[in-house]
């Protein structure tokens, strides 16, 4: 199961993370969002947890605990929507003066 986990603490790692998890269970991966300019994080993440049972307790378990000084928010990931492509462009229309 794919797990959000959002409002970390900027000093927060992947290994941290992976360790908070951890204790409720195997964990597949866990990443913290980085920005692709600066590098650094964005202040959420996503860890995978091939067991939904671990995940679920991990989810009740975690949620609204206090890390680096932060309430996190962990919920099960939404699925990815795929990006719409295209757009762009536009004006030429309308009324003209």
């Amino acid at each position: 199961m794919n797990i959000y986990v959002g409002n970390l603490a900027f000093e927060v790692t992947d290994e941290e993370l992976r360790q908070l998890f951890a204790a409720h269970g195997d964990v597949q991966s866990a990443s913290v969002v980085k920005d692709r300019f600066s590098g650094e994080s964005r202040g959420f993440g996503f860890v995978e947890m091939p067991a939904r049972k671990d995940a679920e307790t991990a989810i009740a378990a975690l949620n609204g605990t206090d890390v680096h000084g932060r309430s996190i928010m962990v919920s099960e990931a939404k699925p990815k929507t795929p990006k719409r492509s295209g757009g762009g462009g536009g004006g030429g229309g309308g009324r003209r003066y």
